[in-house]
């Protein structure tokens, strides 16, 4: 029978306990008309220390049938995003927002560099040549967070049991009309939650 250091045994035997606390948080996304919210943010925000955020690796955000592909992205803080051209006609990416102000002037294929999105907030997305192009990137400072799919449902994993603060990002929702955070305790189980939002199916 294989023998494990003493030192490996200790910290497997501290790691079990910390892996069995930790939940999977179901959302629910609704507007105020009961209709399901696809492509909204969810994250959860420690009440206490703050966990570690890493950059995600490189993320893509294309240009495909003069879209952006996808519309909504979600980033932890330092993550680096290239973007992509696949269509055959050029295309001019900016974002004027205050967390994030870059131009990416006429390009096809791959431009050289990715963007860093280094502070948390939303970064609305438009194109100088097509105006019907907009896309969003929305950059989080927690390490749980997760998109609804198209019956508004969200799933963040890996929770540690604790306080929380749960918010909801949505396209649609107009500036200063974004709803409080609702206080959630995790605990070791799975927990589900719901949210409703006053925004309109995109």
């Amino acid at each position: 029978m294989p023998r494990f250091p003493l030192a490996s045994v200790l910290a497997l035997s501290l790691l079990v306990p910390a892996l069995a606390q930790a939940a999977a948080v179901g959302v629910t996304v609704t507007n105020e008309a009961g209709q399901p919210l696809a492509d909204a943010v969810v994250m959860l925000e420690a009440a206490g220390a703050k966990p570690p955020v890493k950059p995600m690796p490189t993320v893509e955000v294309s240009q495909a049938k003069r879209q952006f592909n996808p519309r909504v992205t979600v980033v932890t803080v330092g993550t680096a995003v290239s973007f992509p051209n696949f269509d055959t006609v050029r295309h001019h990416v900016y974002s004027f927002s205050p967390i994030k102000t870059f131009e990416l002037k006429l390009y096809a294929g791959v431009p050289a560099s990715p963007i860093v999105f280094d502070k948390p907030g939303v970064a609305v997305l438009g194109c100088n040549i097509h105006d019907r192009m907009a896309a969003w990137v929305v950059v989080v400072d927690t390490p749980y967070h997760a998109r609804t799919d198209a019956q508004g449902h969200a799933r963040l994993e890996g929770v540690p049991a604790g306080p929380y603060r749960l918010r909801a990002w949505h396209a649609g929702v107009a500036p200063g009309k974004e709803p409080a955070p609702i206080t959630l305790n995790v605990a070791a189980g799975d927990a589900q939650s719901r949210l409703t939002l006053p925004a309109a199916p995109l």
